[in-house]
């Protein structure tokens, strides 16, 4: 699999990543995605395994769960700094309960500029219910309403 480790060393290099000078962590970006990158082709994936943990190890690196949440008391940490919102989901988050036993996703509905840019902000919480798989409802902004 050194081909992978290649090809990722030329993309790397394509970027300015080769240079610490283009590297707003002075060159640990660079080393650390390489560093990800060799223990992935150490591992021999084939097509269907590399897609595989491909598609998990992203999800889990962005703090993402691998299946629906479930809503049951052990997926959520209380939360007494703000009395309307009794607490975070521990698998997700960006999901919080009510006081009133009620949950919603914080980033349901992102907001998406013209140019691609995208937000959240008022607006962006959506309801929902158990089991739950976090999706998101992308909303195109029309630039000339503002």
């Amino acid at each position: 699999m050194t081909n992978l480790i290649d090809h990722a060393e030329r993309e790397l290099a394509a970027i300015g990543l080769d240079d610490p000078e283009n590297d707003c962590y002075n060159g640990l970006t660079r080393n650390a995605v390489l560093e990800i990158i060799r223990v992935f082709a150490d591992q021999g994936h084939s097509g269907m395994s590399a897609s595989i943990v491909t598609s998990m190890v992203e999800k889990l690196m962005r703090y993402e769960p691998l299946g629906p949440l479930t809503g049951s008391d052990d997926e959520w940490v209380q939360l007494d700094y703000a009395p309307e919102i009794a607490a975070q989901n521990k698998r997700c988050g960006h999901v919080f309960k009510r006081a009133d036993g009620t949950a919603y996703d914080n980033n349901g509905r992102v907001f998406r500029e013209p140019d691609g840019s995208c937000y959240t902000g008022r607006g962006s919480s959506v309801d929902i219910t158990f089991p739950y798989t976090p999706t998101v409802e992308y909303v195109d902004v029309d630039s000339d309403v503002r």
